[in-house]
């Protein structure tokens, strides 16, 4: 396997054409250039030189790629009897190191994150067939702290829905109640750590997407600080909103795989910047949080659509003064507009990102994964009726709006001013409390619609969760959900509340010890025959 990766690294670039005088021609009249016919002849004259430049770029070897230092095989596709709640996409198994802070943990990462000679899809078939040739960084430093690498997980179709509705395999089914979703993107990830399949595992988070099924499974999960983690070797939906995090079931687990995925990637990952401080977080999360503050966000609160989700959260928070830590309420108005400059900026960024440039970050220094682009155009364009009904929503909406009103970048500009604005709020409040605290989510785990619902509702199912995570990845702050209590339901099954914990950007230390101690408040539950 590893041979065969380094053939396909040593790539002989076919013989380049460049345009002659007719394509000038053609490009003038579509572009509305206005050359005169003496430009467009000068244009063809000269075109050798830059075609050669072109034909040499594309000669010389790609020494970016990260080097593959563990062998494995491609793994299989897991059929039904070996596939626990449709939530594995592809099964494989990839020994790390010998030694190291992960030795004897398996991990399971999500398919929108490469890993070389394993079958990537993103939930859907625009990738069908690609093969990465390259790991990602947060896999490489799993494997090189001695992690075991046991699959990857499902997720929605190009991770753009919060349900687990969208996969192209069928919904991912929460362990607690294979009736109701187990909520996405990362669900597969959610559902393999709930139901003890895996000792931990990798998501992605873009509005929310690693907070959601933690939150709907009843486990721990965390988006850190944007650009603490590498995204490198991942698909992108949207630069400014990308997260790759940890999903376990104790915030220990989850302190652990931040403190070994974590860190620069050496210019690697644009998101990112030189010098920043990676902490022992495995050592620090019990420490003394005595004297911390806490606020609980009005608005937070007030998304919710079920009182117990509010009254079960509330009721931990309440309990923090057990640990000297002190409670009060806060309020920050613009909160409620967090979710609509989500919306548009991303809603806008998804467009341009995922479809015209092939889910990777455009025109900035660092890594492009020029295979994973090559295999979305492919998609893009050879079958685009396989793009997501919500993907397509979004992506003609955006259209629409750049026709009516002129300028592509027009409300993607706006959305992303407004985010300094929010980001100074929030980083207001956190200057009066050492977190803010508020309900993960705004109900526990719904039922899984049926196949045919109509696309009303199934806009609704997939993105109505998402009020209260989305607005920390357009600002970049960590956010760390941990079940809080367990929601009664009318068929006698008892679902997961979850409490996210807000804090300071880079203060991750912080958000890991409060989520500790509400971690030793909440009820403590298992899933039967774990």
């Amino acid at each position: 396997m590893l041979k065969a990766m380094a053939e396909k690294r040593s790539y002989h670039a076919p013989a380049l054409s460049g345009p002659q005088v007719d394509d000038f021609r053609r490009l003038n009249q579509e572009m509305k250039f206005r050359c005169t016919e003496e430009e467009l002849q000068g244009m063809a004259k000269i075109m050798e030189g830059v075609t050669a430049a072109y034909q040499r770029v594309s000669e010389l070897p790609d020494t970016s790629l990260p080097v593959v230092r563990y062998p494995r095989t491609p793994g299989y596709r897991p059929g039904p009897d070996d596939n626990p709640y449709n939530a594995w996409a592809w099964r494989c198994d990839i020994p790390g190191a010998a030694e190291g802070k992960l030795s004897g943990r398996t991990v399971g990462i999500k398919d929108n994150t490469a890993v070389a000679g394993v079958p990537m899809r993103n939930g859907g078939k625009l990738l069908e067939n690609y093969v990465p040739e390259f790991d990602a960084t947060v896999v490489s430093r799993i494997l090189d702290a001695g992690g075991r690498i046991v699959g990857k997980t499902s997720v929605e179709d190009t991770c753009f829905s919060g349900s687990s509705i969208t996969n192209t395999d069928g919904p991912v089914r929460n362990p607690r109640d294979e009736t109701r979703i187990a909520g996405g993107s990362s669900g597969g990830s959610a559902a393999v750590v709930a139901a003890g399949l895996v000792d931990m595992a990798i998501g992605g988070d873009q509005g929310g997407s690693i907070r959601i099924p933690s939150s709907f499974n009843g486990i721990v999960g965390l988006k850190p600080t944007f650009g603490l983690v590498p995204y490198t070797g991942a698909s992108a939906i949207e630069p400014t909103v990308d997260h790759l995090g940890p999903m376990t079931t104790t915030v220990a687990d989850c302190a652990l795989l931040l403190e070994v995925i974590a860190g620069y990637d050496d210019g690697r990952d644009p998101r990112q910047f030189p010098n920043m401080a990676v902490p022992e977080y495995s050592r620090l999360i019990d420490g003394n949080v005595s004297g911390k503050k806490v606020g609980l966000l009005k608005e937070g609160f007030d998304n919710c659509t079920e009182d117990i989700v509010k009254t079960i959260v509330r009721g931990v928070a309440n309990n923090l003064p057990s640990y000297g830590i002190s409670v009060a309420d806060t309020s920050i108005p613009m909160h409620r507009d967090g979710g609509a400059i989500w919306t548009v900026g991303s809603g806008q960024g998804l467009y341009h990102c995922m479809l015209r440039d092939g889910g990777a970050t455009y025109y900035t220094k660092g890594f492009y994964p020029a295979s994973m682009q090559e295999a979305t155009f492919r998609g893009v364009s050879t079958h685009p009726h396989d793009i997501p009904p919500l993907v397509k929503f979004y992506s003609m909406y955006g259209e629409y709006m750049t026709q009516l009103y002129g300028h592509g970048n027009k409300f993607y500009a706006k959305a992303n001013n407004l985010v300094m604005e929010l980001t100074r709020q929030y980083d207001a409040a956190l200057q009066k409390f050492d977190v803010i605290v508020m309900p993960t989510l705004p109900y526990v785990a719904t039922k899984i619609p049926p196949a045919d619902i109509g696309f009303a509702d199934y806009h609704h199912h997939t993105l109505s969760m998402a009020s209260n995570t989305m607005p920390f990845n357009s600002t970049g702050h960590p956010a760390i959900t941990v079940n809080a209590g367990f929601a009664p339901t009318d068929d006698g099954k008892q679902l997961p509340v979850g409490l996210m914990i807000v804090g300071k950007k880079f203060d991750d230390v912080t958000v890991l010890q409060v989520a500790r101690a509400v971690e030793k408040l909440a009820p403590k539950d298992k899933l039967s025959g774990v």
